[in-house]
């Protein structure tokens, strides 16, 4: 670590500074922990009230709402065996146990501890690999950037579920949509229909609002949430030096897995909970113990998950490459503060970025403390009725998309998008193929037209250069993927069926 990431955490550890993200780990927690609500709602939520703000605090705002999110989701998991986060459903296998057995506290504790340590590790793993990997990407020039575009796009199949074809639609239209504007080349306006608002195109903040959190209220209107019930006194949340020592080795191994699963596009902390609890059981002297509440089957997912927070961060701040839908939205965040993700970041904004990197590190601290000495009010907060809630979180939605630009405008874009949004969700598309289309799809068109230009019209522009080949080879593995993730599956299942 440099000398300007030591005075960049000495700036982060100021009062004022280090208040913002205890503000916003806390409300995270909070977010995570109640069903209905996501981690990608909590940021896209406050993602506008953090125009105007320092870059790096607005940032630091951010992150600590998601690392706290995603740690959160874990308890009500444990206690009520409601995940409050996908990434938390693994979690809830042997959290379920421990509390039928009135350690609920106790598994929180160990999921506490756990969750810290994958989220060090990950924020670790940023710090020192990161600036290499820009350094790396100093050298792209435009048909690079086309390809990795390219590749950034097919992670669409990865992410579209059971059904390619619906998650492939909804990429096309974020494609669509980021056609809207003025044409980057030439100028002239396209698809406008004469309307002064959409020359600039369609705000990605407003429509993210729209997609991710309107959308998810108006779902938990329809179905109605189910009020969280705590029926047992949450005590003995510290872990005792057993637990640690128990947990410990598996949630350093588990931090490196989601840390690494964080860093491939598409894979997400739900991924990398489900597979750092396989590998725990593998490895396991005790395997046996798994599903009947064991401490190492609270820690590996738990570091998994939150292992995965800042391991997503890499190729979103050194290519431009969204992971996942929290990652869009902290491009989103980026480019409202006038700042365009990629190796540039590490060239012209290392200051920022110094900052960026030790607020992982506190978020994660004060996720630490936070988890174990407020977690009694975190139960109670828990346990607010939804009625309170929602009306508030419609409130801040129209609040933050009006005051981005003072625009009402912005709010119709909003309120539109929630309506595809509930729409999406009601026929089981996905919906961050869209935002994913749209933020990549300006840096594949305008690199398109500049490696053509470059090469007179020759697409082998794209082949002949190494790095460029590279990325092209990694997209058609990302397409062909599913198909062979589904074929192997087949086979397992006819295996199984053959066995006497």
């Amino acid at each position: 670590m440099n000398s300007g990431f030591l005075s960049a955490l000495l700036e982060v550890l100021h009062p004022s500074f280090l208040l913002m993200m205890a503000a916003g780990t806390v409300g995270g927690i909070i977010i995570g922990a109640m069903p209905g609500l996501t981690s990608v709602m909590g940021v896209t939520l406050l993602l506008p009230f953090t125009y105007g703000m320092d870059p790096a605090a607005g940032i630091a705002l951010l992150l600590s709402i998601s690392f706290g999110a995603i740690y959160g989701g874990s308890i009500t998991a444990i206690l009520i065996s409601t995940p409050g986060t996908p990434a938390s459903a693994a979690t809830m296998i042997e959290g379920a146990r421990f509390t039928e057995r009135g350690e609920g506290g106790r598994a929180i504790g160990i999921s506490t501890f756990a969750s810290w340590c994958g989220g060090t590790i990950s924020a670790l793993v940023l710090i020192f690999v990161a600036p290499q990997l820009a350094k790396a990407a100093l050298s792209f020039s435009a048909p690079e950037y086309c390809c990795l575009a390219v590749f950034g796009l097919t992670i669409i199949a990865s992410i579209s579920g059971k059904d390619m074809l619906k998650g492939v639609t909804a990429g096309l239209i974020g494609l669509l949509l980021s056609t809207i504007g003025l044409d980057p080349m030439t100028g002239f306006s396209r698809y406008s229909f004469g309307v002064v608002n959409l020359y600039s195109g369609i705000q990605t903040v407003p429509l993210m609002i729209g997609l991710f959190a309107i959308s998810q209220v108006m779902v938990n209107l329809k179905d109605g949430v189910r009020q969280n019930s705590v029926r047992q006194k949450v005590t003995r949340v510290i872990p005792s030096w057993s637990d640690l020592k128990e947990s410990l080795p598996v949630s350093v191994l588990c931090g490196f897995i989601g840390t690494f699963i964080g860093c491939i596009p598409a894979a997400g902390a739900d991924i990398a909970a489900w597979v750092s609890y396989d590998a725990a059981k593998k490895r396991s002297k005790h395997p046996e113990q798994f599903g009947t509440g064991c401490v190492e089957g609270i820690a590996a997912p738990e570091a998994g998950n939150n292992g995965d927070t800042s391991g997503a961060l890499v190729p979103m701040l050194t290519l431009g490459v969204p992971g996942d839908a929290t990652a869009a939205v902290l491009i989103g965040a980026l480019t409202l503060q006038g700042l365009q993700p990629g190796p540039a970041l590490f060239t012209e904004h290392m200051d920022i970025m110094n900052r960026i990197f030790a607020s992982t590190l506190v978020a994660n601290t004060l996720m630490l403390i936070f988890g174990l000495l407020l977690i009694r009010m975190f139960v109670k907060v828990i346990q607010l009725k939804p009625y309170i809630l929602t009306p508030v979180i419609f409130v801040l939605c129209i609040l933050g998309s009006y005051a981005l630009r003072n625009n009402l405008f912005d709010v119709g874009i909003m309120l539109a998008a929630a309506f595809v949004g509930y729409f999406f969700i009601r026929l089981d598309i996905p919906i961050a193929p869209i935002v994913l289309a749209l933020i990549l799809g300006p840096m594949a068109e305008s690199s398109l037209r500049r490696s053509l230009l470059m090469s007179e019209g020759n697409f082998l522009i794209f082949v002949t250069r190494p790095i460029s080949a590279a990325f092209l080879l990694l997209a058609l593995i990302s397409l062909l993927w599913p198909f062979f993730r589904m074929a192997i599956k087949k086979r397992n299942i006819n295996a199984l069926h053959d066995e006497p």
